[in-house]
């Protein structure tokens, strides 16, 4: 069965249309990339896709069930998401923020277990945040911050995970961990969504490609078929020259920088 199906959605801000017509099916086990220029409708998107906001036409299916029908819990122990940036005002510690996703295991009187606890620590192992188990969140840097928010988002244990724009803020050597990480879940079963600036990453890892501009699906299809250097330039109005290395990896460079000379 698919996971998730998005049937012609429309959603707007009051008289500002922002989602025309979306389409698209995703697979069990899929890690699915969307991107688009800023203004594109890919938070909008996003945020209909988590019950957030629900649109003026079409529907949204989790498991072949419209996702009006499932309470705020029941969405949570499907699906997790991790936002573009998180504040709080108050110093919990990373550890306290990241057990927060075992909230939807619980009942309304609770008390974390020594299994909640584990698996904690457990998911900032993985991505190497355990030293900072201790550390207010309000005092970590930014890309340590992201990187609490998605352990979170792990410990939930929901089978998929949204993620928008997860690797901003992040430094070069906690991207590629994260794409790894993101590459083991989904050989054990689990499903990504998520959003980025970045058609590399897409490249790296995505199973599917969707291309959203103003408010559309406009190219939809395998990292390696979708990202080509006239979709690059319709979406982001940029020239950019998509190369393939050893006839497989392909790198994406802006043709202005191809022939500088360092």
């Amino acid at each position: 069965m698919d996971r998730l199906t998005v049937e012609g959605l429309h959603f707007s801000y009051g008289s500002k249309s922002v989602l025309n017509g979306v389409d698209f099916t995703i697979n069990r086990g899929e890690i699915v990339t969307v991107l688009g220029a800023n203004g594109s409708g890919k938070s909008t998107l996003i945020r209909c896709m988590l019950g957030f906001h629900f649109p003026q036409k079409g529907e949204i299916k989790f498991d072949g069930k419209n996702i009006r029908s499932f309470t705020q819990k029941e969405m949570s122990l499907r699906v997790a998401y991790v936002p573009q940036t998180h504040k709080t005002v108050f110093p919990y510690s990373v550890l306290d923020v990241v057990l927060m996703g075992r909230i939807p295991h619980k009942n309304f009187f609770f008390r974390y277990s020594k299994s909640d606890i584990k698996i904690a620590f457990d998911v900032m192992d993985r991505l190497s945040i355990s030293h900072l188990a201790e550390r207010p969140y309000t005092e970590v840097s930014g890309g340590e911050r992201q990187l609490t928010i998605i352990a979170r988002a792990l410990a939930q244990e929901a089978d998929t995970l949204i993620l928008d724009e997860p690797a901003s803020g992040l430094d070069y050597g906690n991207q590629i961990r994260l794409l790894e990480e993101i590459v083991k879940l989904t050989d054990s079963g689990y499903t990504f969504i998520k959003s980025t600036h970045s058609p590399e990453h897409a490249l790296w890892i995505a199973d599917r490609v969707l291309m959203i501009k103003d408010g559309k699906i406009f190219a939809d299809g395998r990292a390696v078929d979708v990202i080509t250097g006239n979709n690059l330039q319709h979406l982001y109005n940029v020239t950019i020259d998509v190369a393939a290395l050893n006839g497989s990896v392909k790198v994406c460079v802006p043709s202005r920088f191809l022939n500088r000379k360092l």
